[in-house]
């Protein structure tokens, strides 16, 4: 299931009231340069004039004095007058659309919201958000980004991002955003209070959330698991392991910045493979996984939570294990599919 932001482009909304305004300052200069043609005014005295005609205010202490001024403030007015409608009428309509527009978006949004089901949801855009986000565009999976800081919103809006605009740490928007059905969450606000709150407040509303959250402080990762979060990430920690791989491995570190930045075509993949799978009961030898889909096992974590690392050929696959594998996109999809195939059963006669 897709979800599409309902807030038009920016650059959309505000065209209608740059144009108004871009045509009322068209008029005063064009008039202003006119004025100071026929009458011989200062230039100052001439953008006086222009302004007071458009604006309908009438002329004071400064008037034409010319027939040809005259003749000129005459069509002047009638056009600046004109020109003053369309722009107040531009300015008015183009507030009121986008209200009407943002109010009619945010009641779709609700109803789509209200729909959603095993989703993942982001709490902040910032640093480590942001680029959570663009790794999430395109993957197929649907999410949704809690963010109340309009500008971050305003940005996520032009790529199509579903944003809700609320504030992570209050319970109602994590209602909103559907917690009870989601199956994922991401705390990613930028103080770890913030996350500690928003991780304690999604725990107990969906205790079968998996949820992964930010620390910025290396302390905040204890009280961040015992508020409930099933992962924590560091990313100064994080960073400072891969300089370390980077400065003293370097062949590592281009290995996987190869297969982070896609250059090798190949990705990491999480696969469970049911109790009714074809591929369950079987050795791994006996499977095609290998000689066939080119895929690497790396690791095979058992139902029980026993991880076996590097598995033989011998090494049997069970139902409910969860296979973790580094391959070419469209082998690892196929194996998915082998996961998840039922077996077929026995013919008797």
């Amino acid at each position: 299931m897709s979800l599409t932001s309902p807030l038009l482009p920016r650059r959309a909304r505000r065209f209608g009231i740059r144009a108004a305004i871009l045509a009322v300052v068209i008029a005063v200069a064009l008039g202003a340069i006119i004025f100071r043609a026929l009458e011989g005014w200062s230039i100052l005295d001439s953008i006086y004039v222009a302004v007071q005609t458009v604006t309908t205010v009438g002329f004071g202490d400064v008037a034409p004095r010319t027939v040809y001024g005259r003749a000129f403030a005459t069509v002047f007015m009638l056009v600046g007058v004109g020109v003053v409608l369309y722009a107040l009428t531009a300015t008015v309509q183009s507030i009121v659309q986008s209200e009407l527009v943002a109010a009619v978006g945010q009641r779709r949004q609700s109803r789509k919201m209200s729909k959603l089901h095993n989703h993942l949801i982001i709490c902040g855009a910032g640093r480590v958000g942001s680029n959570l986000v663009r790794n999430l565009i395109g993957s197929g999976d649907t999410f949704i980004v809690i963010e109340k800081d309009t500008q971050k919103v305003a940005e996520l809006s032009d790529l199509g991002v579903p944003v809700l605009v609320r504030d992570a740490t209050l319970e109602e928007s994590l209602r909103e955003a559907g917690v009870e059905r989601a199956r994922g969450l991401a705390a990613c606000l930028p103080n770890d209070a913030d996350n500690v709150y928003v991780v304690l407040t999604a725990r107990d509303l969906n205790p079968g959330l998996h949820i992964v959250a930010r620390a910025a402080e290396e302390q905040a990762e204890t009280k961040l698991i015992r508020a409930g979060a099933n992962r924590v990430v560091a990313p100064t920690i994080i960073g400072g392991h891969r300089m370390a791989v980077a400065l003293t491995k370097p062949a590592i570190d281009d290995f996987l910045a190869s297969i982070t930045a896609n250059k090798l075509g190949l990705a990491f993949e999480q696969l469970e493979v049911d109790a009714s799978s074809v591929l369950a009961g079987r050795r791994l030898s006996e499977t095609n996984i290998q000689s066939e889909l080119e895929i690497v096992v790396i690791s095979i974590r058992r139902g029980d939570g026993r991880l076996l690392f590097n598995p033989s050929g011998e090494s049997v696959i069970e139902g409910g294990d969860m296979l973790i594998a580094i391959g070419q996109v469209e082998s690892l999809m196929k194996l998915n599919v082998l996961a998840k195939t039922p077996a077929a059963k026995p013919e008797f006669a």
